[in-house]
């Protein structure tokens, strides 16, 4: 039922497809015409460039004056510096995340989990080692995906028919059986974090722990990638006791500013 003391919610069209603009253009790499942005939204072609046409206006898109193709524009670089710059569990996790990357030599990402269908990298520090996953901050992954996805279905608390569902769409080097994954989930319930050994990327080993809010859910993860042979199983284990300390401390100071 739905909550009465909840504000109700009006839709605004407009909003909503210049919204669905912009997250669209983030995920393509290479830009888009008025065409294939109407036909993949589904929107009328007159209607798209109405919204396509305000936002050049605000520099939140740009056009190929020669392709006529469309992508984010210079004014997004603002909104994204300030919210990094102002919330606070970016500017919290930097120091920590360099360093567990200087003293381990893997790269440290910050990873916001605001549903069950992406994660978004809000905060990273990299190594020198090669490791073979192309990370930005703003980079989003399925939500449920490698290490973190194993502590978001732990610790979402989102039904087991929807997590399943979106666990079927998920595309891995080397697919666990869901079988399998459900059981490595109650694994990292007890144990409070996870690592993926080859599964997502072949001969990469990703370890993640949970930053639980104060209900007890998931509102963030704490990431470490490395090559396989980097981590072993000792290395691993010491990472992901040490990444668990961090979140704990993070997930206490983010109470204190709540």
């Amino acid at each position: 039922m739905p909550n009465p003391r909840s504000p109700r919610v009006r839709a605004v069209p407009a909003v909503t497809r210049a919204v669905a603009i912009l997250r669209m253009l983030s995920r393509s790499p290479t830009p888009q015409s008025l065409k294939a942005i109407a036909e993949t939204l589904d929107l009328v072609p007159s209607t798209a460039l109405h919204i396509v046409r305000a936002l050049l206006a605000e520099d939140l898109l740009q056009v190929d004056p020669q392709t006529k193709r469309y992508s984010l524009g210079v004014g997004m670089l603002p909104l994204a510096r300030a919210v990094l710059e102002h919330a606070d569990f970016p500017s919290l996790m930097r120091p920590k995340l360099e360093e567990i990357s200087g003293r381990y030599g893997v790269m440290a990402i910050g990873v916001e989990v605001p549903d069950l269908d992406n994660m978004i990298v809000v905060a990273l520090a990299r190594s020198q080692a090669p490791v073979r996953l192309h990370v930005d901050i703003g980079s989003r992954f399925p939500a449920l995906i490698s290490a973190t996805g194993r502590c978001v279905a732990a610790f979402s608390g989102q039904p087991d028919k929807e997590i399943e569902k979106r666990f079927r769409l998920l595309r891995w080097h080397n697919a666990p059986t869901f079988e399998a994954w459900r059981k490595e989930v109650d694994q990292v319930r007890k144990q409070g974090f996870s690592i993926d050994r080859g599964n997502y990327i072949a001969g990469v080993t990703i370890v993640a722990v949970p930053v639980l809010n104060a209900k007890g859910t998931i509102s963030h993860t704490v990431a470490a990638v490395g090559l396989g042979s980097q981590l072993d199983r000792a290395t691993a284990l010491a990472l992901a006791r040490d990444m668990r300390a961090v979140a704990e401390a993070i997930a206490a100071q983010l109470a204190i500013h709540t």
